[in-house]
């Protein structure tokens, strides 16, 4: 039980930091499972010859037993130098991060990519090399922009002093990808990284990483596929049905034999994944079914609970009846029919 107390990558947290406002009125979990960036060992995983993953040392033995972990990063050598996807909470895991960096390469940093607006994949921006090149979602930027320091001032409350969250500094993204719009950096030797942007998967400032290359593609699916079962997706923004239609498309646009590297979790594959597309899937048939019936919300929830997917997943009730089933029920009842 040693990092029961520590589990839950930030996504518990940043995922109510969408908007500045209400962070109270959120309900929590009786038990909120806050992992300490102190005490956080991050792990070096070669995918390809050029493509790493970096993860907490835990996702090999904790993933599927349901107990949610830290966030998942990783770099791809190029030619010229390395992009770099995520840059963590802390300086504490930042050095990390850099440190298994320089156990592969010395070559320079070109590109850093968040893939959200949420602390646990931005903070350590402000440590990179200044001539590295920050790429974002367009709404990433614009939201830290405003509201950097009250994302940083709730954080502390959730992770406590101490952790290195004080220390971030806002530094602005350099290049930005538009809603419905991505890029593409060739980084050499048919080694291609396509960055898309397709809208609310998880959040407005959902960016996807997927890397092309001649032997194994990749995909940085980021905080819309958390993990893989028995992990559900987190829907804390009162979007549902486009989250659906995205996570959809993300899903049908990798092939089998693709790599996943999940926001929160082990190494998986497009089969991996298919729990986060089962679960929104039937829960998009069984409210739009309840919202037919002419059901309440809270009737919804309880014919609703959809305890076939609920396998051990630690924040299962949680999410489910405060967040998703809500969200879906909302989103179905005002557009749904239309």
């Amino acid at each position: 039980m040693k990092y029961h107390k520590l589990i839950l990558g930030i996504a518990i947290v940043l995922c109510l930091l969408i908007n500045t406002v209400g962070y109270a009125q959120f309900p929590m979990p009786d038990h909120v499972p806050i992992w300490d960036a102190n005490k956080v060992t991050l792990k070096l995983f070669k995918i390809t010859d050029n493509a790493y993953a970096v993860l907490p040392s835990t996702v090999e033995s904790e993933t599927t037993k349901g107990i949610p972990q830290a966030t998942s990063a990783g770099f791809i050598v190029g030619n010229k130098g390395v992009l770099v996807i995520e840059t963590m909470l802390s300086k504490v895991l930042y050095d990390q991060l850099y440190k298994l960096i320089r156990s592969v390469t010395n070559k320079p940093i070109v590109y850093a990519v968040n893939t959200s607006d949420h602390g646990d994949h931005c903070f350590g921006n402000y440590l990179l090399p200044k001539e590295t090149i920050i790429i974002q979602n367009e709404f990433c930027k614009e939201n830290l922009s405003k509201n950097y320091e009250n994302i940083k001032q709730f954080m502390i409350m959730l992770f406590g002093k101490g952790r290195g969250i004080e220390e971030s500094v806002y530094r602005a993204a350099d290049i930005t990808i538009s809603k419905n719009q991505n890029l593409k950096i060739d980084m050499g030797n048919n080694n291609i990284v396509e960055l898309i942007n397709v809208g609310t998967a998880q959040s407005p400032a959902d960016l996807f990483v997927f890397l092309k290359s001649p032997s194994k593609n990749v995909l940085w699916a980021g905080n819309p596929f958390i993990a893989e079962s028995p992990a559900i997706p987190w829907l804390f923004d009162g979007y549902f049905l486009e989250p659906v239609n995205n996570l959809n498309a993300i899903y049908n646009m990798i092939s089998d034999s693709d790599i996943v590297i999940p926001g929160h979790g082990r190494i998986t594959n497009k089969a991996g994944i298919k729990y986060t597309i089962d679960y929104v899937s039937t829960l998009k048939t069984n409210v739009e079914n309840a919202v037919k019936k002419g059901l309440t919300l809270d009737e919804t929830k309880a014919t609703v609970a959809m305890k076939e997917f609920n396998k051990g997943y630690e924040l299962f009730n949680w999410l489910h009846f405060n967040f998703n089933v809500p969200n879906a029920y909302k989103d179905i009842k005002q557009n749904g029919t239309k």
